[in-house]
């Protein structure tokens, strides 16, 4: 199966590891518009620190961040799954998986990044400051910078997919309606004392990193939306498939946590 996951704005930079190499990342036809952004990245951030700032949504306290972006063709790399570090990669905890474990996510993850498109699990990369729904000068928008390049990709997809990435990134490439069919979106929400069940991010963030870490840890194979939902379900939630609306639809799948451990 394909998985699809969002970045995380938190980031651990590499101390040690071989600056970035484009020609070394998975898809390589990605490396023109991968340098377009690099460049403008970096000369923004070193050029025009304050419109950097504005750009990137930090405040006067994260000007680290602006100097880390100034370096990144020269900074030290490591795989991506090191370099990200939110509450999805934390739960997901990828150190403590068995080699075969980890290779089976290196096999099957494609993580969505502003900056790169599509990077490997395993890809070296460096720690930046770039969030989905920016705007850099004279590129626009990334969404739209983006979709032309990475739609395509998705459209070569002919096996069960699982796309966790959040909205802005999904907007980067759009899932088309050809592979919609054999797509799963789950939605998280948590169990309430009272009233219907509510999403509340950082579960849902977690939840998502559980269930990558329960696929790598499987040993059968996941063919079907049932298949996984079925997995989904051992995690300690209420499970539905949720019935198809239009042609073109990716198959919605609830997850309702029922406690917050």
């Amino acid at each position: 199966m394909r998985i699809l996951l969002p970045p995380s704005e938190g980031k651990t930079t590499p101390s040690k590891g071989k600056p970035l190499e484009l020609a070394s990342l998975l898809f390589p036809e990605l490396a023109a518009p991968r340098q377009q952004l690099l460049d403008t990245l970096t000369t923004l951030c070193t050029n025009e620190p304050q419109q950097a700032r504005r750009v990137l949504g930090l405040t006067e306290n994260q000007t680290d961040e602006v100097l880390r972006n100034q370096g990144l063709l020269s900074a030290p790399t490591a795989p991506a799954w090191q370099v990200y570090t939110g509450v999805l990669y934390g739960q997901l905890d990828t150190a403590t998986l068995t080699q075969a474990q980890r290779q089976k996510l290196t096999d099957s993850v494609w993580i969505a990044s502003a900056l790169f498109g599509f990077v490997g699990f395993a890809d070296p990369i460096p720690a930046y400051r770039l969030s989905g729904d920016a705007t850099l000068p004279g590129l626009g928008g990334l969404a739209g910078f983006w979709r032309d390049s990475l739609t395509p990709l998705l459209e070569s997809q002919s096996e069960l997919l699982l796309d966790l990435r959040s909205g802005s990134y999904v907007k980067l490439g759009p899932l088309p309606a050809s592979v919609a069919e054999r797509a799963v979106v789950p939605r998280v929400l948590q169990k309430m004392p009272t009233g219907p069940p509510k999403l509340i991010t950082h579960f849902n963030k977690a939840t998502k990193g559980r269930i990558v870490r329960a696929i790598a840890q499987y040993r059968g194979k996941l063919r079907t939306a049932q298949d996984l939902a079925q997995l989904v379900a051992t995690l300690g939630a209420d499970v539905e498939l949720l019935p198809l609306t239009k042609p073109g639809q990716a198959q919605q799948l609830e997850i309702v946590l029922l406690n917050l451990g």
